[in-house]
């Protein structure tokens, strides 16, 4: 509609679930640069934990930096068929690798260690979304869910191959080996896609923690029926953790709702959840 335009709302949380002593998984998300992150760290102990921290910060800070042309070629390579704000997550999320391996390479208990990230950068009415491993991006549209994301596993490798149906790869012991990681090689390559929204348009980003005991038709209904997105996280983690998830589970939750000019004009709409990151605590 002329006139209109969106803009976009959120909330995180995450939850140490009720099998892991510590939580490896961390968030964050800038509404006023429009980037969102969900990472889920890999190494053990205090390891894990540390590297989805610094991805998420990594990500952060680039996208909260002064932008000129050339920043987005700090990293001296372009990615082909994909917008400059595509291009700019997969740079930031090089960058990630490469703090996590420096990281990494300082202290020998801390080898090895690595994370999976999920990104989506928001520009006006389009968004761009960026993944490594296993955590996932859904899109809820009218009812409907789409994962946007592919999972970079090895039990989904397999299923692409056509060697394991999707409800063998659901029950099988290797779900949790993935074969794309920040951290594990001098170079990482994200998938990268751009997309649009429409109005009341809500994404998910997700660990596997969440999608690995609550399916797809359940994220849909209780996203559809909830009104809070604060409450939306709240009730998806619960159904994990009733569900018998043996994860830390993490959700954050973006809807694009419609905001007139005079709205904004008057600023009787603002944007919920404009910055937030993992507590500490």
């Amino acid at each position: 509609m002329l006139g209109m335009t969106l803009i976009v709302q959120a909330a995180g949380k995450t939850d140490v679930g009720v099998v892991r002593t510590n939580n490896e998984d961390n968030f964050g998300y800038d509404a006023h640069y429009g980037i969102f992150v969900v990472c889920d760290g890999m190494g053990g102990q205090a390891a894990g934990e540390l590297a989805s921290q610094i991805a998420v910060d990594t990500v952060l800070a680039y996208f909260r930096r002064p932008v000129d042309d050339s920043a987005l070629q700090v990293i001296g390579r372009t990615f082909e068929g994909v917008s400059a704000r595509a291009t700019a997550l997969a740079n930031a999320i090089q960058l990630a690798n490469q703090a996590i391996r420096e990281a990494a390479s300082v202290e020998p208990q801390r080898a090895g260690m690595g994370s999976t990230i999920v990104a989506v950068c928001v520009e006006g009415n389009f968004f761009s979304v960026a993944h490594v491993g296993d955590s996932r991006v859904y899109l809820i549209r009218g009812g409907g869910v789409q994962q946007l994301t592919s999972d970079h596993s090895l039990v989904m490798e397999q299923v692409r191959r056509g060697l394991m149906t999707p409800e063998e790869a659901e029950q099988s012991r290797m779900q949790n080996i993935i074969i794309r990681a920040l951290g594990t090689e001098e170079s990482v390559e994200p998938d990268l896609a751009d997309h649009e929204f429409a109005s009341g348009d809500v994404l998910l980003l997700c660990s596997d923690g969440l999608t690995k005991s609550v399916k797809d038709d359940a994220i849909g209904e209780i996203v559809g029926r909830v009104a809070d997105l604060e409450q939306g996280c709240e009730e998806l983690i619960e159904l994990a953790k009733n569900n018998g998830s043996d994860d830390n589970i993490t959700c954050l939750l973006l809807r694009a709702a419609e905001q007139s000019w005079h709205e904004r004009l008057l600023g009787r709409l603002t944007p919920k959840g404009t910055s937030a990151q993992k507590s500490s605590t």
